[in-house]
């Protein structure tokens, strides 16, 4: 974790020098006037759960990428679609508490072992946190100088949040994970209501294609089980009962702007 925090430190110092350089070789005078936009934002996030809840009990780091469609007032309101889907999360509990302790598999043998079943490495099952969102986003930028377009950007989310455990059987061993019956019983889905909250900074170039946004992300996830039963684990049994429990994500997300259509401001000169 430590040496993915300091790969994207290192990125955005690059990245920000870059830009820095581009910026002052530019005509000192120049203002950038706030105006309409519309533009998509590929997004990527590195995310730290936290919590007493059923997400941050049962998963470690992810990672994220995501799309958002945003447009922007001349007042530099934004209003934003975001999509996001996070991937790559370690489950902090072993397979056997996953599955049950005896891991069943269809030649009839029976271990705890995750990925190896009564020895035999050619039976291996995969497992990593998956979540997802779709939401809406209010923000607002807040010019630091003649820039009008760019500036601390601070936005808040609310919307629709899932996770669950996510199976891989290559070689179709386990009928826990093949049948989706079972499955279900096993991938501890749960949803919620989430919101989050944005601050950092949107870099918008005068050369718009190569705007950027950085900055740090909170997210709090309000959820609960809700595939009716589970099967195995701290929470088996019927789910509806369940009380919501908090999780949250801390993160550094960095997003690409690509503008898809900006309202030109134009000055007429008169003389007499």
């Amino acid at each position: 974790m430590k040496k993915i925090i300091l790969f994207f430190l290192i990125f955005f110092v690059a990245l920000t020098t870059v830009f820095s350089q581009e910026y002052f070789k530019r005509d000192l005078k120049y203002v950038d006037t706030a105006t309409f936009m519309i533009w998509a934002s590929p997004k990527f996030a590195v995310q730290v759960p936290f919590g007493e809840g059923y997400l941050a009990k049962t998963f470690n780091f992810n990672y994220d990428i995501g799309l958002d469609f945003t447009i922007k007032t001349k007042s530099n309101w934004t209003i934003e679609i975001a999509f996001d889907y996070m991937f790559g999360s370690k489950v902090r509990k072993p397979c056997s508490e996953i599955l049950g302790e005896n891991v069943l598999v269809f030649d009839g043998t029976k271990d705890s072992v995750p990925f190896n079943v009564a020895g035999n490495t050619s039976v291996a099952l995969a497992y990593e946190g998956r979540y997802w969102y779709v939401g809406a986003t209010v923000g607002k930028i807040f010019p630091l100088d003649r820039w009008k377009n760019s500036g601390l950007w601070l936005k808040v989310s609310a919307g629709y949040f899932g996770h669950k455990i996510h199976f891989t059987d290559p070689n179709h061993y386990f009928p826990q994970i093949d049948q989706k019956d079972y499955r279900l019983g096993y991938d501890q889905r749960s949803s919620a209501i989430a919101l989050n909250q944005f601050f950092g900074y949107l870099f918008m170039q005068k050369r718009r294609v190569l705007s950027f946004y950085i900055g740090v992300e909170v997210w709090e996830i309000f959820s609960k089980p809700d595939r009716g039963y589970i099967f195995v684990g701290d929470y088996k049994g019927p789910t509806d009962k369940l009380p919501r429990k908090f999780s949250g994500l801390v993160g550094i997300k960095l997003g690409w702007v690509l503008p898809f259509y900006e309202k030109k401001r134009v000055t007429t000169y008169y003389y007499y």
